[in-house]
């Protein structure tokens, strides 16, 4: 068996720590303080326990809870541990062709700054064929830690501020990264699944709405692959790397590993040739079967860099000035290339 590294020990063991010293438990066996976490977001809002000095955590332990929760810009300073991805679940099935908006659609919201989340599944159960999110953040210099995403269309919501996920597991079908936060995925594995009979697979659909916006997607040193059900799919299901959702769309992808699922073309067009001079994407030093770049697309918003100096500013001390934010978070993160 491996040698786990040191920072990885040590950063569980502050999340272990953590659960230990949680302010509230929630558990669906009744062992805790509460049954949903919503009784337990209530209980927080209406007492004198308000976090007013210094972090606030709800542990909460395995089990699948069906709840859509909402964590308001009111909450900062939270922390949710969980018992690891597969293990504490929350989740829903909430889209836009049931009736919500992909806004609403969320199965967990949240908008409080400072929000961290580790060993925690969010999920959403629609299915392919509609919006429907799984996560959305709002929440400026929030933490993702080995937690998991799981949808088809529009998993994760990065909304807005600045994020940072690693160690994560993401799975979608049509823009299931998505939004207009400058964050940063590190060491996380991206899966594609299997979309609708005739449809394409798109990672990302950045969001930036001006040029003097310092937001994007930034995707480093992390893995795209493909779910078994789409690889054995994968010579009739084409799979993207992003397609630009608004005009100044911006995303990178920074040393990563990319299976043969990925069209060589490697980006999508959103509507017809619009946005092909204003977008910013960048792959630099990527490998694999899928990062081959002699038939990528040849807009005049698509670049290859070549050299560390045309990427520097999109490292996580750079791009979301992370060092501090992310270190007092207790979790490990590269901050350069």
């Amino acid at each position: 068996m491996p040698v786990m590294p040191p920072w990885t020990r040590v950063a569980n063991r502050r999340l272990l720590q953590l659960s230990t010293k949680a302010n509230i438990v929630v558990a669906k066996d009744g062992s805790g303080n509460f049954t949903t976490i919503k009784d337990a977001l209530n209980s927080l809002a209406s007492s004198s326990q308000r976090i007013s000095n210094g972090r606030f955590v709800i542990y909460v332990k395995r089990g699948v809870y069906a709840e859509n929760v909402q964590i308001d810009s009111s909450l900062d300073n939270l922390t949710f541990v969980g018992d690891g991805m597969g293990q504490t679940v929350i989740t829903s099935g909430r889209s836009v062709s049931g009736g919500y908006t992909t806004f609403s659609s969320a199965t967990f919201n949240v908008f409080g700054d400072e929000f961290i989340a580790s060993g925690i599944t969010f999920r959403n159960t629609f299915g392919p064929g509609s919006q429907a999110v799984a996560m959305l953040s709002g929440s400026d210099r929030s933490v993702f830690y080995r937690c998991s995403f799981e949808g088809y269309q529009d998993t994760l919501f990065v909304y807005s501020q600045r994020q940072f996920y690693r160690e994560c597991i993401i799975y979608g079908t049509i823009d299931f990264i998505f939004g207009n936060a400058a964050v940063v995925f590190q060491r996380c594995n991206i899966f594609a699944r299997m979309p609708r009979h005739g449809e394409a697979n798109v990672i990302t659909a950045q969001g930036r709405l001006d040029p003097n916006q310092n937001t994007g997607i930034v995707i480093h040193s992390c893995n795209i692959r493909g779910t078994s059900e789409l690889w054995r799919a994968r010579k009739t299901v084409k799979s993207y790397l992003g397609r630009p959702w608004m005009k100044y769309s911006r995303t990178v992808y920074l040393k990563n590993y990319m299976e043969s699922i990925i069209n060589p073309s490697g980006w999508l067009q959103f509507i017809g040739n619009n946005y092909l001079d204003t977008l910013y994407y960048v792959e630099y030093k990527n490998t694999g079967a899928g990062s081959r770049l002699s038939q990528r697309v040849k807009w005049p918003g698509f670049h290859i860099a070549v050299l560390p100096s045309q990427v520097a500013q999109f490292t996580v001390t750079n791009f979301i000035s992370g060092g501090p934010w992310i270190t007092s978070a207790g979790v490990p993160f590269i901050s350069g290339l």
